[in-house]
């Protein structure tokens, strides 16, 4: 897959975009009521509902790309407590657990706060970043 290598910067940029977009859901879900689900009217003085604000604030600086690597590593922080607040009492397993996309998230947020951005993003628009 050599020809892929050249994509590297732009799939960079399309994974925090995505992954963006999707955790973004689960803050507007608990706070825009959008969309619909048992997640949501969350209070901001609630575990989940403190994680639903880092969701919708962090969701939208991934999804544009502006102060990624800090919005990034404090996403992957809150993954990791989710995980083990919510999803590891119930069982040692993830996918028993249900806790498989929680530790997903955390990793791919990781990986974004070392990687940065990518190419498509306000962080190289804005500082002309070249990582």
């Amino acid at each position: 897959m050599q020809s892929l290598r050249l994509y590297r910067p732009q799939l960079l940029s399309v994974l925090r975009i995505i992954t963006g977009l999707l955790i973004l859901e689960h803050g507007t879900g608990k706070y825009l009521t959008f969309p619909m689900g048992p997640m949501n009217h969350a209070s901001p003085l609630t575990p989940s509902g403190a994680a639903g604000l880092i969701e919708l604030v962090g969701g939208i600086l991934i999804t544009l790309g502006l102060l990624t690597r800090l919005a990034a590593f404090i996403l992957s922080g809150t993954m990791a407590v989710a995980y083990f607040y919510a999803h590891a009492p119930r069982g040692f397993y993830p996918i028993l657990n249900q806790g498989e996309l929680a530790v997903l998230y955390c990793f791919v947020f990781l990986y974004l706060a070392a990687a940065g951005a990518g190419p498509w993003s306000l962080d190289r628009l804005l500082r002309r970043e070249t990582d």
